[in-house]
C-alpha cells in the first residue's frame, strides 16, 4: 500500500483514519465540492464508499489552463442562477491573469473574500488583532487585485474608502506615476494614518521612495503586509526604512484565496488551515522542494480540488519558504535550483535598489536590470553570475523603470522558457 500523500497543513487538520481511508475533514470537503460543482463528477466519478488514498490519487489535478479552456461556467449546473446572483450581488466576479497565463474569470459568493481574509489574519499573531475589530488600512497594488471593490476608474478619495480601507492607486504601473500622483498618494496616506499597509512589494518599495523624498513619516503603521507578488530583500529593506514595522508575507491567489502566511524572510510560512488543504508533490528531485496542489474549504462558488497553482515551496525547520512560480525558477546545469532567494543572498551588501529583475537572454547570458539611486558596485555582476553557476555571464543595467506584465505584476527572476 502506498503511503498517504504529503500535506503542508498542521497534522491536527488531517487526522489519519484507519485502513488507508482519507481523514474525515478532507473527505467531507471533497464530497461538498462534488455536490456544489458538476465539473468534478464529469472529470472523475466518486463511489459512495469511504474514500481511500488510492481513490484520491485518481482524482485528476486541476490546472488554470483547464479552467480557462472549459470556462468558469463549467463549475455551475445552471449558470443563469449565477448571472442573476451577479445582478443581485449575491455573487461577484474577478478576472485574474497572473504573470504568464490567459485571463481567468473567478466567481465568488458575496462575503467569501472577506471571510477567508479574516481567517488568514487569525492564523498569524501579527495580524490576529485586526481580524475582528475595525482598523485603518491602505492598499497599494495592481488595480486588478483580489476584490472587485478595487478602483477601475479615477475616483475621488472618499469613494475609494471602504470599511476603513483606502485603495491608493488608480493605475497599474508605479514606475510611470507622475510626481503629482505620488503627491496625492502620500497625502492620502497621511490623511488615513493607517495601522496596516498592504501592497505589492514593488509598489510599496516605490511608495517608500516617495515618502522619504517628501520627508514624510507615518508613525501609525504597526504592520506591513507583502502580498500580490514575490518580495525581494531589497524591497523589504527599502520599505522598512520608511515604515519601520514588522512585515508579513501573505500568499494566495484570486481563485484560491489566501494559502500561506508568515513573517517576511523568516522561512516560517504556514498553511492557513481554515482556508485550504495543501498537498505537496516533489519538484525536480530537489530535497524538501515541492509543487503545491490546493483544495479550498467552505467555498461555494468555483471550489477548487487538487488545484495545481504552479507555485513552488521549500520546507524549512520553521515552516515553508515560498520560492515563486515554477516558470520563475532557474535550474542550474548541475540540477540545483535558483530562486530569487539565492539571488538576494548573492547581492553585495553595499548594493541598494528599489527593484531589480534578472532576465536570461541566452543559454549563458543574463541581464540584471535594476532601479537605484546609485550605480551598482563592480562586484555585483560576478556575484550574481556565481549564484547562477556554470559559465553564466551577467551584465547589469541601471534603469529608470522596469515595466510590469500586463497584469501589473513584476517578476524578479525570468529564465528562458523551457
Amino acid at each position: 500500500m502506498k503511503p498517504a500523500p504529503l500535506f503542508a497543513n498542521h497534522p491536527d487538520t488531517l487526522v489519519a483514519s484507519a485502513g488507508g481511508s482519507l481523514p474525515v475533514s478532507l473527505e467531507t470537503e471533497i464530497r461538498k465540492i462534488y455536490a456544489r460543482s458538476p465539473l468534478y463528477a464529469r472529470r472523475f466519478e466518486l463511489h459512495a464508499a469511504p474514500l481511500q488514498w488510492s481513490c484520491y490519487r485518481e482524482i485528476p489535478a486541476l490546472s488554470k489552463k483547464e479552467i480557462v479552456a472549459n470556462g468558469h461556467q463549467a463549475f455551475f449546473e445552471d449558470y443563469a442562477v449565477i448571472e442573476r446572483g451577479l445582478a443581485s450581488r449575491q455573487f461577484e466576479y474577478e478576472s485574474t491573469g497572473g504573470t504568464t497565463q490567459s485571463p481567468m474569470t473567478v466567481i465568488m459568493e458575496d462575503g467569501w473574500w472577506n471571510a477567508q481574509t479574516a481567517r488568514a489574519y487569525r492564523a498569524h499573531p501579527l495580524l490576529a488583532p485586526y481580524a475582528e475589530r475595525a482598523y485603518r488600512k491602505c492598499v497599494l497594488a495592481p488595480v486588478g487585485c483580489s476584490s472587485n471593490i478595487c478602483p477601475y476608474e479615477d475616483q475621488p478619495f472618499p469613494h475609494r474608502y471602504f470599511d476603513g480601507t483606502v485603495y491608493l492607486n488608480l493605475t497599474s504601473d508605479p514606475f510611470v506615476f507622475p510626481e503629482s500622483e505620488w503627491d496625492r498618494i502620500v497625502t492620502e496616506l497621511q490623511a488615513v494614518q493607517p495601522e496596516v499597509i498592504e501592497g505589492e512589494p514593488v509598489y510599496l518599495s516605490l511608495l517608500a521612495r516617495a515618502v522619504q523624498k517628501r520627508g514624510v513619516r507615518v508613525p501609525s503603521v504597526r504592520v506591513v503586509i507583502l502580498t500580490y507578488g514575490k518580495a525581494s530583500r531589497q524591497h523589504a529593506q527599502r520599505i522598512a526604512a520608511a515604515f519601520p514595522a514588522p512585515q508579513v508575507d501573505l500568499y494566495g491567489s484570486t481563485e484560491a484565496g489566501y494559502i500561506f502566511i508568515g513573517e517576511a524572510f523568516r522561512d516560517d510560512s504556514l498553511v492557513i488551515d481554515e482556508n485550504v488543504f495543501v498537498e505537496l508533490a516533489a519538484f525536480n528531485d530537489q530535497p524538501d522542494v515541492f509543487s503545491i496542489y490546493v483544495t479550498t474549504r467552505d467555498r461555494e462558488a468555483m471550489p477548487l480540488l487538487r488545484y495545481h497553482t504552479g507555485d513552488i515551496v521549500r520546507r524549512t525547520p520553521t515552516g515553508y519558504r515560498l520560492l515563486g512560480r515554477e516558470g520563475g525558477l532557474y535550474v542550474r546545469p548541475d540540477g540545483t535550483l535558483v530562486s530569487p532567494s539565492e539571488i538576494d543572498a548573492a547581492l553585495p551588501p553595499e548594493f541598494s535598489c528599489w527593484h531589480y529583475s534578472l532576465v536570461q537572454t541566452s543559454e549563458n547570458r543574463w541581464d540584471f536590470h535594476y532601479v537605484a539611486d546609485q550605480i551598482a558596485p563592480p562586484s555585483l555582476e560576478s556575484a550574481v553570475a556565481t549564484a547562477l553557476g556554470a559559465e553564466a555571464r551577467v551584465v547589469a543595467f541601471r534603469r529608470r523603470f522596469i515595466a510590469p506584465a500586463a497584469s501589473g505584476k513584476f517578476a524578479l527572476l525570468k529564465p528562458l522558457a523551457k
